[in-house]
């Protein structure tokens, strides 16, 4: 599905259209077990239509053109049993869309952060992106950075190195991926998809045994919020970090 926005569109107007989106995401007749809104972010260019395109429907457009505005795909994972729906959210890169910013991020409970391998300045700009995705989510985001297009051997200009670095330091997931080849785009989204699944897992057997021991325990009226490991964390303090690299 694709929706354009125009630049000088006004954020109330903005809101309102991806407040409507979502809400008709959420009146389909639900099959699924779950649904988790992920988003993708980078600096234009770098292919993150491509590696959605490739996920989604397993296309690939090597003449795609900048995205205007926000596409959305949704694609369907199974996860021990349990039917998982992924809603997949990809934005244009570029500073005049920005409007789009919090309305995109609003709900979002996964991010591929994506940078290209062979231009060196989107791999600079992934620490602008974390500090949005971390103003903007509404909970603690369970993230990958990725470096995209590894097909371009001969045009690298970030080593494999400086990413899983990188990811190491921030506490995030890495992955190199190529949209042209196929090359661990399936297993980027994936790691996202099932990492979400087993901290919720986890969340709802800790509160299962806490009513066990406690029939009237009903977490003080807090809500339980996403974190890598531990009891369940309540109030404005979020844990930041995800841990590992491929």
């Amino acid at each position: 599905m694709f929706l354009y926005i125009p630049a000088l569109a006004s954020k109330f107007l903005v809101s309102a259209v991806f407040f409507l989106l979502t809400m008709a995401f959420y009146s389909e007749e639900k099959t699924e077990d779950y649904l988790f809104k992920i988003v993708l972010i980078g600096d234009s260019a770098v292919g993150k239509s491509n590696l959605l395109a490739r996920f989604a429907r397993d296309e690939f457009y090597p003449n795609s053109k900048s995205t205007i505005g926000v596409e959305f795909q949704t694609q369907k994972i199974d996860i021990n049993g349990k039917e998982i729906k992924a809603q997949i959210w990809d934005t244009a890169g570029q500073e005049r869309f920005r409007a789009v910013t919090s309305a995109y991020y609003r709900g979002a409970v996964g991010a591929l952060v994506v940078y290209d391998i062979s231009r060196r300045q989107t791999f600079d700009s992934i620490g602008r992106w974390l500090n949005e995705l971390h103003t903007h989510s509404d909970m603690n985001v369970v993230t990958i950075l990725v470096g995209n297009k590894s097909d371009l051997k001969d045009a690298r200009e970030v080593s494999t190195a400086e990413g899983k670095a990188l990811a190491e330091a921030q506490g995030l997931f890495f992955m190199e991926t190529s949209a042209l080849d196929s090359s661990n785009v399936v297993a980027a989204f994936q790691t996202v998809v099932k990492e979400i699944y087993h901290i919720l897992s986890r969340k709802v057997m800790i509160s299962q045994e806490l009513k066990k021991q406690d029939p009237t325990w009903t977490g003080n009226g807090k809500t339980v919020v996403l974190q890598a490991e531990g009891t369940p964390e309540t109030g404005p303090e979020l844990k930041k970090g995800w841990c590992c690299s491929s």
